[in-house]
């Protein structure tokens, strides 16, 4: 049984909510990823978690809405190690990181108005784009 998982101090993962598995991971490694498995898979049952209240919960199905399993549960794989204990390290700090970035709330934009120093710009250069285009068009010459 995984232990308890710590995503901020206050939301901690229990243990039993966690499922974790060992798969053979792919890619290079030689006789060694052919024979060992290395790759952890691990599942959190949001859907179930008594960890988060509900409207945590909605928050996190929204916006990790592509990582969800239609059961419900959020996924994370692990492989880039040769190490089982290193690669579930790795999933753990993912789903950590997973679940904080979809509970975080962005602040909103507060509208601002362009200062009086940057609207002088703006016309200045409107000037000079005028005077640019005002010089062009037909050449008069003027008689001695």
């Amino acid at each position: 049984m995984p232990r308890d998982l710590s995503v901020r101090p206050d939301l901690v993962i229990p243990g039993d909510e966690l499922r974790e598995t060992a798969s053979r991971a792919g890619g290079p490694g030689g006789q060694h990823v052919n024979k060992t498995s290395t790759r952890v898979t691990l599942r959190w049952a949001l859907g179930r978690s008594q960890a988060v209240s509900d409207a945590q919960r909605a928050r996190l199905r929204r916006r990790l809405a592509t990582r969800i399993t239609a059961a419900g549960d959020l996924v994370v794989n692990a492989s880039s190690t040769r190490s089982r204990a290193r690669n579930r390290e790795r999933a753990r700090e993912r789903l950590a990181e997973l679940v904080r970035e979809g509970l975080s709330v962005r602040r909103s934009r507060r509208p601002t108005r362009p200062g009086r120093a940057a609207r002088e710009r703006r016309l200045e250069g409107k000037r000079q784009r005028g005077q640019v285009k005002r010089g062009r068009g037909p050449v008069r010459e003027d008689a001695d």
